[in-house]
């Protein structure tokens, strides 16, 4: 046996190893978990988008929410931001009057709405259109850029974008206190896939939780909890992250709270939405 033949042999041990089932990655390979991470909606993936109908992207909050945001700035030209960077309070208030996200403690009324960062959706919005490329921001000033009018001709493009772009961009640690790390936004797709398999059936949050840690154990080494046990701590800040402050927003889940209080107990159950966006395929053999 020669040097090539050898080598043929370790290569295909090597490739038999990276498409086995792991039964902590919901029986996925190495390959395939290669794929979700990092190409999450590419063309290996086993996670695919899927156009939806017009009256669909209806549902999804927060492309609603950029789309109207964008309108009003190609009405106007262009938005004379706050000297810190900021909305000004006006469009702010009407952005936030049309009811497309809501925030808990302005709703309850333990908070009320001026500026921009009053709402954790009004800013999220804003830096949204930035991180995107649909706007630019010079002189103090908000404008479209080239290219955002083809985009926003388009739902599926700019579904496209966003769900990148929330994904990939955005600090999900920016709102929350449990401390920098990639919890919930690590495996974004993983957690897609289990609500994919799981979540026609009203199951507690918790539950998504476990399986995700079990897959991604190293990211429990990041957290340091100052109350609660380490699995409740870690579960509320995936629970916070990933269904609260992601899938929600993109009308994919549905959220039933059980309790009055911040840590009450949440269910979550897949959407309609969330079948005609996603689709999941299972381990190839």
């Amino acid at each position: 046996m020669d040097l090539k033949d050898i080598q043929k042999q370790l290569d295909q041990v090597k490739n038999e190893q990276n498409n086995r089932s792991i039964p902590k990655f919901e029986g996925y390979s190495p390959f395939e978990m290669h794929q979700i991470l990092h190409f999450t909606f590419r063309k290996d993936s086993p996670i695919q988008l899927q156009p939806l109908s017009d009256s669909d992207y209806k549902e999804i909050p927060i492309l609603n929410q950029i789309r109207y945001l964008t309108e009003v700035i190609e009405k106007n030209g262009e938005l004379k931001l706050t000297s810190k960077g900021f909305l000004p309070t006006k469009i702010v208030s009407d952005l936030y009057q049309q009811g497309f996200l809501k925030d808990y403690y302005i709703e309850k009324g333990l908070s009320k709405l001026y500026k921009e960062t009053d709402s954790m959706t009004v800013n999220l919005t804003r830096i949204l259109i930035e991180l995107s490329g649909l706007t630019k921001k010079r002189n103090g000033k908000l404008s479209l850029t080239k290219n955002t009018s083809k985009v926003l001709d388009d739902n599926f493009k700019l579904l496209e974008l966003l769900l990148s772009t929330f994904a990939t961009k955005f600090n999900w640690a920016y709102y929350d206190g449990y401390g920098e790390n990639q919890i919930g936004q690590l495996g974004y797709g993983f957690s897609m896939i289990l609500l994919s398999k799981y979540g026609h059936e009203k199951r507690p949050d918790s539950f998504y939780a476990e399986k995700y840690f079990k897959a991604f154990p190293q990211l429990l080494d990041y957290l340091e909890p100052d109350y609660d046990t380490l699995e409740r701590y870690s579960a509320r800040c995936y629970s916070i992250r990933t269904f609260e402050r992601f899938l929600d927003y993109f009308g994919l889940v549905k959220i039933d709270t059980e309790g009055k209080r911040l840590d009450s107990i949440r269910s979550i159950t897949k959407t309609d939405l969330f079948d005609k966006l996603i689709k999941c395929t299972p381990h190839k053999q």
